[in-house]
Parts: structure tokens; sequence; C-alpha cells
């Protein structure tokens, strides 16, 4: 009887396999290892090419970077947002390019040098989190000297590009939309850890994008339920009250009580687009 069963089980086993070797493979996109002279080191980039991508016509797509867009962060998730906002029966911006830059560095890249670290702990955090840190005007020259124009020398774009950041993330896109804004035309902003340095970027937000800001952006800023951590919410809100004032900038703030710190950001991501491009092919005018 054992040796029935033992035989049963192999054959289906065997069964499975031969099964599953006659399907078909499904892919969203591609790896690529870009070797950054200004990091000095590899980084793995996640690219989700539109449906009807040809390299050989005319059509040229925007980009949509997502700053955690390792295959085991937010590369998929946020690639099946832009992929159904841009379906025809949606049509809500056009189709578009998904860059998900991959790394395991990110409280290095993501965070701007300090001269102490006290305010960690102050934070609830503890500084051997933080092994090494202050990366960030490195990953910016990264994404802007070499990221972009890797993008734009191999891939056809159209030259539009929108950053999507949440957490550590979120602090270097609002980083990037304070010190170079002609970086992007869409800054989707979730839940931004400003606390980094004793709120410096909050409290030098007017500064810079007064000498900055020289164009039109759109701007999205997400945040969870205050009552999980009233000061980030807080400080969203002061930020937000410095990006509404610039007439430069279309704002939405967003708050999602249903959310949380860890879940907002798919949430958020699709209510980016949602809001920024309110109307869909079906839309009434």
């Amino acid at each position: 009887m054992i040796g029935r069963m033992l035989l049963f089980f192999i054959l289906l086993i065997f069964n499975t396999a031969c099964f599953a070797q006659k399907g078909i493979p499904l892919s969203i996109g591609i790896s690529e290892i870009l070797h950054s002279k200004v990091l000095g080191e590899d980084r793995t980039i996640n690219i989700c090419l539109p449906d009807n991508y040809n390299p050989s016509d005319s059509v040229r797509y925007p980009i949509v970077y997502v700053l955690d867009g390792g295959v085991d962060e937010d590369f998929f998730h946020i690639a099946g947002i832009v992929r159904f906002s841009t379906q025809p029966w949606i049509d809500r911006f056009p189709q578009s390019i998904v860059v998900g830059i991959g790394g395991n560095t990110r409280r290095r890249d993501f965070t701007f040098p300090v001269e102490n670290t006290d305010f960690i702990e102050k934070e609830g955090f503890q500084k051997a989190n933080f092994p090494s840190y202050g990366g960030s005007e490195q990953y910016r020259a990264f994404i802007k000297n070499e990221l972009i124009p890797y993008m734009s020398g191999n891939y056809k774009t159209n030259g539009k590009q929108t950053l999507i950041g949440e957490s550590l993330a979120g602090l270097f896109s609002v980083e990037i939309l304070l010190k170079q804004p002609e970086l992007f035309d869409d800054y989707i902003i979730i839940s931004p850890s400003l606390w980094w340095g004793d709120e410096f970027l909050l409290e030098n937000a007017d500064k810079f994008l007064q000498r900055n800001l020289k164009k039109n952006i759109n701007v999205y800023l997400g945040v969870p339920n205050r009552e999980e951590d009233v000061k980030m919410y807080d400080e969203s809100k002061a930020l937000s009250e410095v990006i509404k004032s610039n007439k430069q900038i279309h704002f939405v703030f967003d708050y999602m009580p249903d959310e949380l710190h860890s879940t907002v950001i798919h949430q958020a991501v699709y209510n980016a687009f949602k809001k920024l491009y309110p109307k869909t092919v079906y839309s009434k005018q």
C-alpha cells in the first residue's frame, strides 16, 4: 500500500511538472544592469514597456520612474496601475514606460548629509539602522546624468517624466522637487520622511522653490492615517501649505484615513493619477 501511494505521488509530481512546462511564460518587462560611474556600482533597472511599443514606429512615450522599483518592492503593482490607467477604455493619460530603480541602499541614497544624527533616536529609530547615509546628491546626479540619458538614448521617450517616491523615497522626491524641480513634470510624493535632518527640507522649502522652480509642474502629496504618526502628518501638512502657495504648481493634497504607512503607496499612486488626470475617455466633458 505504501509503495502504491509513493508511486502515485511520484507520477503526480511528474505530470504536474510536464503540464507546467507546456505553459506560456508571462512577462511584463525586462531587467537591465546599468553601471553608474557616479555611484561606483551597478544598479538594476526594471522596465515595463507599453503594449504597442515598437522600436520601428515614430511613437514616443512618457516615463514613470519608481524609486523603490525593485521586483521585491513596488515595480509590479505600480506598473499595473499605469497599465490600467492607460488602457484604451480608460485613457486617463498616454501609455507610458515604467522604470523601477532597484537596490537595497535606500537609507544611503535617499538621505542628505547631516552634521550629526542625534535626531534619529529622537524620532524613535536607532542610529545603527543608518550605517550609511547622506548620499542623495550623488543619487540625484545618477538619475540626472546617467539614468535619464540612458533611457532617452535607448528607448523611445518624449521627455515627459513622472517621479514616484514613498517614505524615505518620498523625502528624496521632496529634495528633488525643491532643489532640481526641472527634472520631472509630475511628482507623486507619499508619506515623506521629512523628519530627516531635523526637518531641514521643510524649514527651507519655500526658499528652495522660490529660487529653483522655473516651470509649471504637477505635485501630488498623499498621507495615511494621522493617528498612526501625528508628527509625520503635521510635517506633510506644513509642506502642503508651502507648495500650494506657489502659482507654478498644480497641487493635490490627499489624506487617506483608511491607510497606514505600510499600505498607503498603492492607493496613493492610483489616487494621484486619478486626481492629476481626472478625465477618462468616457468622462463627460
